[in-house]
């Protein structure tokens, strides 16, 4: 009997593209098919204009992504930060297209209902970017290299700005469960705020802490494969 390959789709933060996922193929390799979704103005999409809404990129992405999923092919859905609030927009999507998500994990994020106070949207330049740095408590190295860092801040400009504004397209919670990880040291997201994804289903819920600040993940992809695969086994517990 041929096991069903269960993938695993990984939504960017803002400003990241689908190689930010491929370390993690290797030790996924046995337990998912690590695949991303691929947005406009990043990476193989550079030259396309990026999205300003969340709703829309979902809309606008959802058919790409049941093409590399392929229909019924069993999938966990994984987003951080912007990510986390895409991944819930494409999970309402999927259902409806035939491919069943077995689990919702949401990274570094709010409830869906709840937007940020401080923002970045709106700023110019190097105070744009000091606000980025100052959300995400990390720097992208091509950021101090002033030729990449005029390609890369249209997009990453785009991103908050879609992030910040991002109004969730129901009210319907999902029929699917939810694991909520966050850094323990995260100054941008609380953990009563990351435990307000419990509202978003109707299914279980799981909250995770890791070592680290919003960006934990950068350094701990294995560790939070680790905790996907035990959350995916843990019997779910209705709300």
């Amino acid at each position: 009997m041929v096991m069903e390959e269960t993938a695993l789709l990984c939504v960017p933060f803002a400003g990241a593209g689908p190689s930010f996922f491929h370390p993690w193929r290797e030790p996924a390799a046995g337990r998912w098919r690590v695949t991303s979704v691929e947005l406009p103005g990043r990476e193989r999409r550079f030259l396309e204009t990026p999205y300003r809404n969340v709703v829309e990129a979902a809309r606008g992405e959802i058919d790409a992504v049941v093409a590399d999923l392929g229909e019924g092919t069993r999938t966990v859905l994984f987003g951080h930060s912007l990510g986390a609030v895409l991944a819930y927009e494409l999970a309402h999507l999927l259902g409806a297209r035939g491919v069943p998500v077995e689990r919702l994990v949401v990274s570094g994020s709010p409830g869906p209902w709840t937007q940020r106070e401080r923002r970045a949207a709106g700023l110019e330049g190097d105070e744009f970017l000091a606000r980025v740095e100052e959300f995400a408590g990390f720097r992208h190295e091509a950021l101090d290299h002033p030729e990449m860092r005029e390609l890369i801040l249209p997009t990453l400009q785009a991103d908050c700005e879609m992030h910040e504004a991002y109004v969730p397209s129901t009210d319907v919670p999902l029929s699917v469960p939810i694991t909520s990880l966050r850094g323990a040291d995260d100054g941008l997201v609380t953990a009563e705020e990351a435990r307000q994804w419990q509202a978003a289903t109707t299914a279980g819920f799981g909250y995770r802490e890791f070592p680290g600040d919003h960006m934990y993940l950068v350094d701990l992809g294995p560790r939070v494969l680790d905790a996907i695969e035990a959350e995916s086994r843990r019997a779910p517990v209705a709300n």
